[in-house]
């Protein structure tokens, strides 16, 4: 705290400032008056980004009571802004001569919280039509301060046909301010105001009517205010909730989620969901296409029959008739979840239309934590086009059952009961496939023919110290075990005094797989017929 002159006491407790000359250092006001010790009046601030110096206390003294324990401080009035309006806003960032840095700081934040520079390509030639507001179809003014409409009548008169509005970070609050800048905007159909943090009373519900697109990321909001937005959202397409602290769907009248009729994107990614019974409450959005649910907490997924829709759905009045869950969902990322279980991938089957999949960052799909690795994710999930963001070729995805069913084939003993309950479609693939199962000849000491086990395996070494040396391929036993492929290494190559590691490269995932466990067989480990094996040195 530093002393200065005796200040007017401008702002009111609650109200959402930003440090004078920094409007990307956002706070709430929690507190205005004296503080012991000093003169004059202060204004107690707790900082969004929690880099404050205390918690609300000063000498003894609680003030206020800041979030965390240093993200409160106490600053002078004029050294705090209130924001701007949004009209002085665009006019700032589109009329106003920009600095080589402001332009390396002009981006948008897209649905997913990343930053997408704004190329300012030919700006002299754009800078005029930029001058000319009522031009302007897309705008971003995002962490300008911006804090309130401003007068009604400018909005519309000076940016008649803005139809994408980002007001990422800035100092709106009130809903009612949102409804008056959407009634202004009759061709706005894209808002994003992530970063604002909402005021939870929804007085003055906003008319969102044609609104299409809606971004409200990290701005505190719970499933119970969406029940109430999304009356005057008739049309939204797609709705983005990232990073709100959300753990239960709340509907207003129904254990399921009722309207929403043409929502096809509902992204609730970053949130604290860890029961897969609240994401059946959305089984009834009819429209669904894509469902984001990466970085949550959930344990497990599975797929309702009917029974257990009717016993969800039973006891709740409702005018809507009950549809099959889930009946149009084609895109689910699950991501970063804490899913374990192999009956959670299986269940993915039942989802009607469902090709879309991303299951990186659990452990049931993260084979360093005993999970299962790509292929015979590829195998286990019948319908999937797209895994983990990489497209599953019809190559692969026939390289991937075969590798799984000799996979199979080399562990299970046990009645085909139990085989089936463990591996749902190895039957069905085995068929499909035509693979037959081994018999050895009587009396035969070993296989029938050793050439029939050969796997043609391709070897390329991508340590630093070994040096560039030629990939090789050489014709080796499934029954070859990852120790003995070291062996064999370090002689196909002439390698010495060099401790080996063993990976596999496959066709489709980001990063190969470690071979780790000296005694798994080829056959084991599901490595099939021109299979590719990196063979790189130990750090």
């Amino acid at each position: 705290m530093q002393e200065s002159s005796e200040s007017k006491p401008d702002f009111r407790i609650g109200q959402r400032v930003h440090s004078s000359g920094d409007p990307c250092r956002i706070g709430t006001v929690r507190y205005v008056g004296p503080v012991q010790g000093y003169s004059g009046t202060w204004v107690g601030v707790d900082w969004d980004n929690g880099e404050g110096k205390h918690d609300g206390t000063i000498n003894g003294v609680r003030y206020f009571q800041a979030r965390s324990e240093r993200s409160g401080s106490f600053v002078r009035s004029q050294n705090l802004s209130s924001g701007i309006s949004l009209l002085q806003a665009l006019q700032l960032r589109y009329r106003g001569d920009t600095t080589k840095e402001e332009e390396d700081e002009m981006y948008v934040l897209s649905a997913s919280n990343k930053r997408v520079n704004v190329q300012l390509v030919g700006k002299d030639k754009i800078q005029d039509k930029l001058s000319r507001l009522e031009e302007l179809t897309s705008a971003s003014v995002s962490y300008l301060g911006v804090s309130s409409p401003g007068v009604p009548c400018d909005i519309g008169t000076n940016v008649p046909n803005l139809k994408e509005l980002d007001l990422t970070g800035n100092l709106i609050s009130e809903w009612k301010d949102v409804s008056t800048i959407c009634e202004q905007l009759a061709d706005l159909f894209a808002l994003n105001l992530s970063y604002n943090l909402m005021a939870h009373d929804m007085v003055g519900l906003p008319h969102l009517k044609r609104i299409r697109i809606l971004v409200l990321n990290n701005i505190g909001i719970n499933w119970t205010q969406v029940e109430i937005l999304k009356q005057s959202l008739p049309e939204i397409e797609e709705l983005h909730l990232m990073g709100n602290k959300i753990s239960t769907i709340e509907p207003a009248s129904s254990f399921a989620v009722q309207g929403f009729d043409y929502l096809r994107l509902l992204n609730l990614e970053d949130n604290c969901i860890a029961d897969w019974n609240e994401i059946l409450k959305l089984s009834q959005l009819r429209s669904l296409e894509q469902l984001h649910l990466s970085n949550n907490s959930l344990i497990r997924v599975f797929y309702p029959d009917d029974g257990m829709m009717h016993e969800l759905l039973n006891g709740y009045d409702s005018c809507e008739e009950s549809h099959k869950p889930f009946q149009n969902l084609r895109c689910l990322l699950l991501g970063g979840n804490n899913i374990e279980d192999l009956a959670s991938i299986d269940s993915l089957n039942s989802f009607p239309q469902l090709v879309d999949i991303r299951l990186s960052e659990n452990p049931v799909a993260d084979p360093g934590q005993g999970g299962i690795p790509r292929f015979v994710l590829v195998a286990r999930l019948a319908k999937v086009e797209m895994l983990n963001g990489s497209e599953v070729s019809s190559r692969e995805r026939k390289e991937s059952e075969i590798r799984y069913v000799r996979l199979v084939m080399s562990k299970m003993q046990g009645n085909s009961k139990e085989l089936q309950w463990l591996h749902p479609r190895f039957a069905e693939l085995k068929v499909f496939h035509g693979i037959e199962d081994e018999k050895p000849l009587v009396g035969a000491a070993g296989p029938q023919k050793m050439a029939s086990g050969l796997l043609s395996i391709t070897l390329k070494c991508v340590g630093a110290s070994i040096g560039e040396k030629p990939s090789l391929t050489k014709k080796l036993p499934g029954a070859t075990t990852v120790g003995k492929l070291k062996i064999l290494c370090e002689s196909f190559f002439k390698l010495k005094s060099i401790k080996l590691k063993l990976f596999l490269q496959e066709e489709g995932s980001p990063l190969p797989m470690l071979l780790d466990d000296e005694m798994a067989t080829l056959t084991d480990l599901g490595i099939g017929n021109e299979s590719t094996i990196l063979v790189d040195e130990e750090s």
